[in-house]
This record gives structure tokens, sequence and C-alpha cells, in this order.
């Protein structure tokens, strides 16, 4: 568990579509870095865009997955591909994986459009 999450209580939103296999990856991959990163420290909400559109709708969600993290603030929203953990990690701001000598992976450094300067 990284410092910054040891101590801080999250709330977390996840939004999937059914059982499909992006769905059923998505929830592992948030479980997986919920139990590993979080533990203990987080609410983990998981709701079915299909089985309870007025919650979606609520949201404004209008892809899934998507993972809100409501707390700590700023408010967050990863959309699209949630099994990448390298991705997830960034956005919800627990910085990179470490390599085994506590520097960030170079491949985990902020590319892509999660904390990356694509477009800019």
């Amino acid at each position: 568990m990284t410092d910054a999450a040891a101590g801080e209580g999250w709330a977390l939103t996840l939004y999937v579509s059914g059982a499909s296999t992006r769905s059923i990856e998505a929830i592992e991959t948030v479980r997986r870095m919920c139990d590993e990163e979080l533990g203990g420290h987080v609410d983990l909400e998981i709701i079915d865009v299909q089985q309870q559109p007025a919650l979606a709708l609520r949201d404004q969600i209008i892809a899934a997955p998507t993972l809100i993290k409501r707390l700590p603030g700023p408010l967050r929203r990863i959309v699209g591909d949630l099994s990448d953990s390298a991705r997830l990690r960034l956005g919800l701001d627990l910085g990179p994986i470490a390599d085994s000598d506590g520097h960030p992976h170079p491949d985990d450094l902020g590319h892509g459009p999660i904390g990356g300067s694509e477009g800019q």
C-alpha cells in the first residue's frame, strides 16, 4: 500500500455493463487494486448499468466500464479499459508502479490519456 493510500478513506463506484468480458476484467482489476493498494480503507460500489440505469443517468455515465473516485478528492473518472493496472494506478493518483529499487518503471511514467502530455 502506498503512503498516500494508507491513511485515507476511499469511496469508489464502478459502473459495468452486464457480464461482458470487459466488465469482468474491470471488476477483477479494481478489486485487486483495492485489496493490494487500498486494503481495508475503501468503499467499493459496483453498479450494472443494465440493472440500474437510473444510477447511471444520475452520475452521467456514457460508457462502461467507468470508475468514479469520489474520495479522497478531487473527483476523478476513469473510462474504458480498466484491465491495465498501471493506468488505473495513475487515474487513482497512486503513482506509477515502482521497480524493485523503488524507482518508477519507465513504461508507467504518464504515457497515454491519464497523466500524459499527448495532444499538447
